[in-house]
């Protein structure tokens, strides 16, 4: 039985606003996806970007060196490429270039079949005010929860 891999990036809904969320594919090679297998990578501090051909990549992943690799592993904060359809990357394109919007990995996991994959979305910089509604927020529903369970 293989074990659930989710590794989330955490920050990312309190400084972003989703806008759209897509599933992209990664090309890895061996020891990177022996190390995501062991939980050892972090999404926290990453981004996504496009180069001049089109194609899409995640900056700043940080995939730990698998411990058993010696001179055959991996560079743990290159950059990887990711798999989408063709119209997917279009849209995205399109996008980041005209309204400023950015594209962030929002988790990292394994499909049923046993391959890495990375929810990406299509968000936009919160401002600090937006920060702080948002913590507002989550207080208030916090107390109302507390009230509603003090009262059953």
């Amino acid at each position: 039985m293989q074990k659930k891999i989710n590794i989330l990036n955490k920050k990312a809904k309190f400084q972003y606003e989703i806008l759209d969320k897509y599933t992209a594919g990664i090309v890895l090679t061996g020891t990177e996806i022996k190390s995501i297998r062991n939980s050892q990578a972090s999404i926290a501090e990453s981004f996504c970007e496009f180069n001049e051909q089109g194609e899409l990549f995640v900056i700043n992943m940080n995939i730990q060196e698998y411990a058993y690799g010696n001179y055959y592993n991996h560079r743990p904060k290159a950059e990887r490429k990711l798999l989408l359809n063709k119209r997917e990357l279009k849209k995205l394109l399109k996008e980041v270039n005209t309204s400023g919007l950015t594209i962030i990995p929002l988790r990292l996991f394994l499909n049923d079949k046993g391959l890495a994959k990375l929810d990406i979305a299509l968000a936009k910089g919160k401002k600090l005010y937006d920060k702080r509604e948002t913590i507002k927020d989550r207080d208030n529903k916090r107390d109302l929860a507390r009230i509603k369970k003090s009262f059953n």
